[in-house]
């Protein structure tokens, strides 16, 4: 059952919703161009997530990356410490385009709900 909290509480529903999606978004985003942690949430937050931080997504990186979705690799930064980025795999493009067309149905079907119908 979902918390339903108005708006002006409800970070922690939205919260709920972006964990569901995460996983796509960041998978999302490396598939685009190889990316660091810290780019990866700056991204995100470029394009409305604004929730996701980087102790957010190391777990989930962590686990993309032991699933064989995204190749993790150091690069040397004149910064500071070398800085460790991921690209996709072949499995994680598969895998990107199997959910990407799977949110498009789930998310036609729950715009249906919320507008009382398929014409809504």
């Amino acid at each position: 059952m979902y918390n339903m909290v108005p708006k002006s509480t409800g970070q922690s529903h939205t919260t709920q919703l972006l964990h569901g999606v995460l996983d796509m978004c960041l998978l999302s985003i490396i598939d685009e161009e190889a990316s660091y942690g810290y780019e990866m949430v700056s991204k995100l937050r470029e394009r409305g997530l604004d929730l996701a931080s980087e102790g957010s997504i190391y777990p989930l990186l962590s686990r993309l990356q032991k699933q064989g979705m995204i190749e993790g690799y150091l690069v040397q930064s004149s910064e500071g410490p070398a800085r460790k980025y991921y690209r996709m795999s072949k499995k994680g493009r598969d895998v990107l385009e199997q959910w990407t067309d799977e949110w498009s149905v789930f998310r036609a079907s729950v715009d249906a709900v919320l507008n009382g119908g398929p014409d809504g």
